[in-house]
């Protein structure tokens, strides 16, 4: 029983009553119309901002259109009572058989509840991570890790089928300047001295590369002057990393379903075949670009390039596909990998980039939008900077990596349920900072712990239920007289479980799981609330000696809500803790 969805179509029905009788004009847009707790609840339950939005266009105050949508509705049988507050909004309280079913509905769903199938099995591709394979994952990647797997989960338990996809950037001179460093560390594993050249990587994590180098091949690619070597060394070494890479992904609980690598693009031919098409379709012409406004570049010289005409659609300068030697631009294959996203007929296409990627967003979105034809929307999501401190201190760099701290270093130190959960505890557009400290800690100001402690807790009272032969299964639950549930702090709960499946929806539709990990967080306080209530007054206890009836009704409750948080840690990717060590 979704309550926020169905009052606000009966507000909707209202309007188009209104309409009918022509007290309202008609096709007013009701698209902004919203259902929500309002800030002081003293006023109500829900409200909404119906008469706030309709008002302008409707010609007619806040207040007067207010009290005639008033009118109608307060003979709803949801409604218990309304009130208008302010310049017009409109507060309501529900009868209390309203959040009973609603109890009764968690119970009878089960995990499934809140979830719709909006997806109708479209395919949607995901990119994200898609670090350059020359070293570890560090803490920026471990923030697009977790925003794109928790927000496929989201898409795959609404009806979208979703590809997880790794784009490696296996090509270019980063890989050169990567099989160089490996060739150093494979000289030093052979013992010779290890002098780092200030072109190659410097990482320790190279070493253990040049070892296996060493056991694999003994002395055979003692030379790169040899370029047979120098591709051996390189594939050898990608692969490495890779592996690397996807251990690390595994152990922070991200599971790829695709691996495209930018190196096959040019084998297979598919740079040459997308810029092929650019150019059936009117897009590429030789033209010279202006100075980039600002350059104070020596070497600046004007030519004629190949230019993908990228302003026609929303870019502000048209982009290079070709540098002065012929060779392809860095934009080149990814014209291409994206091509191969748009052939592969995918519904919706998502890429998830790091902050310092903002600026190719404009041109991705434009390739997209020409090689498909205007057909499709690449949409792109944006994850801001991490901070990393330790007791209210700036972290110092992994030696390992170099120069950052590795995401095998974070979950060494705190482990993986919290750093998936509390790197969503910030929308992906905002700066986080992480503190080591308070993210291990157990206490009500570290959410994952507050909120897998509520789980705990729940799970301990469900034992002790079923220690004194009270059935807790589900079904029976759902059976039970609930309207024994009748304390304000109660029914407060219920209008919080009442959020869920829009919290879910907006979840999706705005492309924001951190909506989750904010929901889990202030239900798990109003758990915790309410079980420290029963410490002060014993009518409060969950298991009230004598009384089974009562008993059992806080028993659904305490349930119902279990059952959410599971739900919603499942989306997130984190365990749900049955005891607390």
């Amino acid at each position: 029983m979704e309550i926020l969805s169905i009052l606000k179509n009966k507000v909707i029905s209202v309007v188009e009553i209104l309409e009918k009788q022509e007290i309202l004009p008609s096709g007013l847009n009701k698209s902004l119309i919203t259902i929500e707790k309002p800030k002081d609840e003293s006023f109500g339950e829900l409200s909404t901002n119906v008469s706030m939005v309709l008002a302008k266009d409707a010609g007619i105050r806040p207040r007067d259109l207010a009290a005639k949508i008033v009118d109608i509705l307060k003979e709803d049988e949801m409604i218990s009572s309304t009130s208008i507050a302010g310049p017009g909004f409109i507060n309501f309280r529900l009868y209390k058989k309203i959040w009973i079913k609603l109890v009764k509905k968690i119970l009878e769903d089960g995990e499934k509840f809140g979830f719709k199938n909006i997806g109708e099995n479209k395919k949607v591709n995901i990119e994200f991570v898609s670090a350059n394979p020359t070293g570890p994952l560090h803490v920026g990647h471990t923030r697009g890790a977790i925003f794109g797997d928790v927000l496929a989960n989201l898409l795959n338990n609404v009806g979208f089928v979703v590809t997880r996809e790794y784009y490696i950037n296996d090509a270019g001179t980063q890989i050169d300047s990567l099989a160089r460093s490996a060739h150093s560390r494979y000289q030093e594993a052979l013992g010779k001295e290890y002098n780092a050249n200030e072109n190659e990587y410097p990482g320790d994590y190279l070493k253990t590369v040049g070892q296996k180098l060493k056991e694999e091949f003994g002395e055979k690619l003692i030379s790169i002057r040899d370029n047979n070597n120098l591709e051996k060394i390189k594939e050898y070494t990608v692969k490495i990393m890779i592996d690397e890479i996807k251990k690390d992904l595994s152990d922070l609980g991200v599971f790829m379903d695709s691996f495209v690598s930018e190196s096959s693009l040019y084998k297979d031919g598919k740079v040459q075949e997308a810029i092929d098409q650019l150019t059936r379709l009117g897009l590429i012409y030789k033209g010279v670009l202006e100075k980039p406004k600002g350059s104070e570049d020596p070497d600046w010289v004007e030519r004629e390039q190949d230019l993908f005409k990228s302003s026609m659609f929303g870019d502000d300068i048209d982009r290079p596909i070709k540098k002065i030697d012929g060779s392809w631009t860095y934009f080149a294959p990814d014209i291409a990998y994206h091509y191969d996203k748009i052939k592969r007929d995918y519904d919706e296409i998502i890429d998830i980039f790091g902050a310092d990627h903002s600026g190719y967003t404009a041109r991705m979105k434009a390739i997209v939008k020409a090689l498909s034809e205007g057909k499709k929307d690449l949409k792109i999501k944006l994850c801001q900077l991490v901070k990393l401190y330790k007791d209210g201190k700036p972290v110092k760099m992994s030696k390992r990596a170099g120069t950052y701290i590795t995401l095998g270093d974070l979950l060494n130190e705190v482990g993986k349920d919290s750093v998936r959960f509390l790197f969503l505890m910030r929308k992906n557009d905002a700066p986080l900072d992480f503190d080591f400290t308070k993210a291990i800690e157990q206490t009500k100001d570290n959410p994952v712990f507050y909120v897998q402690y509520a789980n705990a807790r729940i799970c301990s009272i469900l034992k002790r239920a079923k220690s004194l032969n009270i059935k807790i299964n589900d079904e029976v639950l759902s059976t039970s007289d609930l309207n024994k549930l009748s304390t304000e702090s109660e029914v407060s709960i219920m209008r919080k479980l009442s959020e869920w499946p829009n919290v879910i929806f907006f979840s999706v539709s705005r492309y924001e799981p951190h909506r989750i990990a904010f929901y889990l967080n202030e239900l798990a306080q109003l758990f915790h609330s309410l079980q420290s209530l029963g410490k002060i007054d014993h009518s409060m206890k969950f298991l009230i000696e004598g009384d089974i009836q009562l008993t059992i009704a806080r028993i659904a409750l305490i349930r119902s809500i279990q059952i959410i948080i599971i739900s919603g840690l499942k989306i997130l990717g984190v365990n749900p803790i049955d005891e607390m060590l």
